[in-house]
């Protein structure tokens, strides 16, 4: 028998014992102490129930730790009273147990994916229907260009219109956003239902840098092909010319009676022979553009490369009186770049802002270096010249276009394609054409 069941009889015994004496007591006419054993007997009967009230306190103690999740309970006090209360302690100890595993998992899973949502580069926020913010990682912050967001309509002040297609946007559907800093953000939406409510789910990707580069490999592809033809077609045209030459020269010029003729048929043929070669010149200028060597990336610090620009320059900006300003805001800003090709874009759009203040009076180039909001490195280069026109503006950027009479079209292409070969953007703001200059901006990864 165990403790349990002895406990139990003891206390019987003794509790009919005890009313037995106070019933011998109060028939035996001594009343006072049947009075006597009466709070003795009522102690008796309330000690019983607590004890046989242990299994219910200990079930509801059971139910209170799940529910409130405190999993540190164990359950061993009475394990004395016998085998069948160490098996109910067993039994809860190891649902507790149980229930504490798969919160640790469950809190260890949402750790993890949290963590992922936070590192990942694509921008994700949820909000449910009365457009509060439930989820925003910070790329979502960085794509937006805020630093926070609470509710979705906050986003009216920033960026007009999306707020409104972010709410309307139907589930399992697609869209594009342009930014007013001119980026293309490819938009995607998905609907949840969460306990009951429904959540929106919204992922935000900024595909400006893929358009970019499928148009900078179009432009390339049909580089390579326009060369190819023209150099095929060229090529055989100043190999015949050169054979026409000889023959004028061998065979007709001694036995021929008209010199003028042969001197007019002489110079005709230097002509096309001058022009088929300055066309193969032209089209040869274009190999860089398509065969750009992987960039050779080292540790840069840009003040340093901004300065060495400036002192590369100096003269030249002098004889032409050109005033040139550095502005860096941080001493100590690094980036991942090929010095070499870097310092080629630098010196192609600070001789382009020297190309543009050729007519303008106190010329002046303000070059600036700083960290933008989404904590990319910027690097300005500002003139103080006539500015472009928005037809222009429009065209900069594509292969053979220019507006000097002897460029080539090519230096600007070659810079953004370098600049997208190295992760970053290559962006350009002009006001106007009533002298309120140009701005090119480089952006890159610091």
């Amino acid at each position: 028998m165990n403790r349990f069941s002895i406990n139990i009889s003891l206390r019987v015994l003794l509790l009919t014992a005890t009313i037995a004496a106070a019933a011998w007591f109060w028939f035996a006419g001594m009343k006072p102490l049947t009075l006597l054993l009466t709070p003795f007997i009522l102690v008796q009967m309330y000690a019983m129930y607590y004890y046989l009230n242990r299994i219910n306190r200990k079930l509801t103690l059971f139910l209170e730790s799940i529910r409130y999740e405190d999993f540190s309970i164990r359950f061993s006090a009475d394990n004395k009273l016998g085998k069948s209360f160490t098996m109910l302690n067993q039994q809860f100890n190891e649902v507790l147990e149980a229930f504490r595993q798969t919160r640790a998992e469950k809190e260890a899973n949402l750790k993890y994916i949290d963590t992922i949502v936070q590192h990942i580069s694509i921008g994700v926020l949820s909000f449910d229907q009365d457009g509060k913010i439930e989820l925003i990682n910070p790329a979502a912050f960085r794509l937006l260009g805020i630093y926070r967001l609470r509710y979705i309509q906050e986003l009216k002040t920033v960026h007009p219109g999306l707020a409104e297609l972010l709410s309307e946007l139907p589930s399992g559907n697609k869209t594009l956003y342009a930014t007013r800093q001119e980026q293309q953000l490819s938009i995607n939406a998905a609907t949840v239902r969460l306990q009951g409510r429904l959540i929106k789910l919204i992922s935000i990707q900024n595909i400006h840098s893929e358009l970019q580069k499928k148009e900078l490999e179009a432009w390339q592809n049909l580089t390579k092909i326009l060369r190819h033809e023209i150099m095929n077609s060229i090529t055989p045209i100043v190999s015949l010319i050169s054979t026409m030459q000889e023959i004028v020269d061998l065979d007709i010029a001694p036995t021929a009676q008209n010199n003028e003729g042969i001197a007019d048929l002489r110079e005709a043929l230097q002509t096309v022979e001058s022009r088929s070669k300055g066309i193969m010149n032209f089209v040869n200028a274009y190999r860089d553009y398509t065969t750009l060597p992987q960039p050779q990336f080292t540790i840069v610090n840009v003040k340093t490369l901004l300065t060495s620009i400036g002192s590369l320059l100096q003269a030249e900006m002098k004889q032409a009186g050109i005033q040139l300003n550095i502005d860096v805001e941080v001493d100590t800003i690094e980036t991942h770049a090929d010095i070499s090709q870097l310092q080629m874009v630098l010196i192609n759009l600070v001789k382009n802002a020297m190309d543009a203040l050729e007519h303008t009076s106190n010329p002046q180039i303000d070059i600036r270096l700083y960290l933008n909001n989404a904590q990319q490195m910027a690097i300005e280069i500002t003139d103080n010249g006539p500015g472009i026109d928005a037809d222009a503006m429009n065209k900069i950027f594509i292969p053979f276009f220019t507006t000097k009479k002897k460029g080539s079209g090519i230096g600007l292409s070659l810079s953004q394609q370098i600049i997208q070969l190295h992760g970053g953007q290559l962006k350009v703001s002009s006001p106007g054409v009533n002298g309120n200059g140009t701005t090119f901006y480089i952006l890159l990864p610091t």
